[in-house]
């Protein structure tokens, strides 16, 4: 069961599609908004998805303006030039995890069921949960869950996990929690388990390396007055994004030319969008949804 899609109207409104244009959406997952960009397109536009998850592709749309690329959105560049696309009118991105995958009990993304510890969101990825629970050394772990889970007792989490270690290893969901039960008050169970989890994954998938490697090719792919419409679920997506948009780079200033103006390959378009009450009443995933657009200039 894929979501329904978040921001869906306020998303593709972004990408101001032209009818005979060619536009990508980098996170195709149950294709909801790539159906919605596909209703303003014409004949003669094309659409361009990517989704590196194989269970994707069962929501392969039938239409011939449609093609869907099972890879990561890292190599969008590489793909495309592949089927002879350099310039596109508009992207579309939607980050984090489907509810697909969250529902799904044996890929060992989500807290509810007992299962293996996998979180890949390409089986074709060699790392799982696994190779980073039992074989990380504590200061790898600790970089991971610092960096990614936010957790500020990261030490004290990966000195239970090495003690553990030390018996068994830690194959499934319910060993994890086994591990690391005295950090895990009833009240705060859930929170801070989904804190470990989302730590884990992003170091899994590389989820943010690949972010970053997504956004610095789309100066070169978008035309001038081409859109990015980008939504992501939590500040270590949505900072390269929103620095991104602003400066063109994620560390450090913005280049300036000989004469000091600054550089910068997009300008803004409105400003922050969230989702309404009524959206987040009616799916909960949208609740810390942050939709970002920019032009090409």
């Amino acid at each position: 069961m894929y979501h329904n899609p978040v921001l869906l109207k306020e998303s593709v409104d972004g990408l101001n599609i032209k009818e005979s244009g060619v536009y990508v959406d980098v996170t195709f997952g149950g294709g909801g908004h790539s159906k919605e960009i596909l209703k303003r397109l014409g004949d003669e536009g094309k659409l361009y998805a990517f989704d590196q998850d194989e269970d994707a592709l069962e929501n392969k749309i039938d239409d011939e303006r449609c093609v869907l690329i099972n890879e990561n959105f890292r190599y969008i560049k590489q793909f495309l030039k592949f089927y002879g696309i350099r310039k596109v009118d508009g992207i579309l991105g939607d980050f984090g995890v489907s509810s697909h995958q969250f529902d799904q009990a044996e890929r060992g993304f989500s807290t509810r069921f007992d299962s293996d510890l996998d979180m890949r969101m390409s089986k074709r990825n060699q790392l799982t949960a696994y190779d980073v629970i039992n074989t990380y050394d504590s200061s790898g772990l600790q970089r991971v869950l610092f960096q990614y889970g936010d957790l500020r007792n990261a030490k004290a989490i990966v000195s239970a996990l090495m003690t553990y270690r030390q018996k068994e290893r830690i194959q499934t969901t319910v060993q994890l929690k086994s591990a690391l039960q005295r950090f895990l008050p009833k009240h705060k169970e859930h929170k801070i388990l989904a804190q470990i989890y989302q730590g884990i994954r992003i170091e899994v998938n590389q989820e943010i390396e690949a972010i970053k490697e997504f956004l610095a090719q789309t100066p070169q792919l978008l035309d001038r007055g081409g859109r990015l419409s980008i939504i992501s679920y939590h500040s270590l997506e949505d900072r390269p994004v929103k620095r991104f948009i602003r400066t063109g780079q994620f560390e450090g200033e913005p280049e300036k030319d000989f004469y000091g103006n600054v550089n910068v390959p997009f300008k803004k378009v409105g400003g922050l969008v969230v989702p309404s009450q009524e959206e987040i009443e009616l799916n909960n995933r949208a609740r810390s949804a942050k939709l970002r657009i920019a032009e090409r200039i």
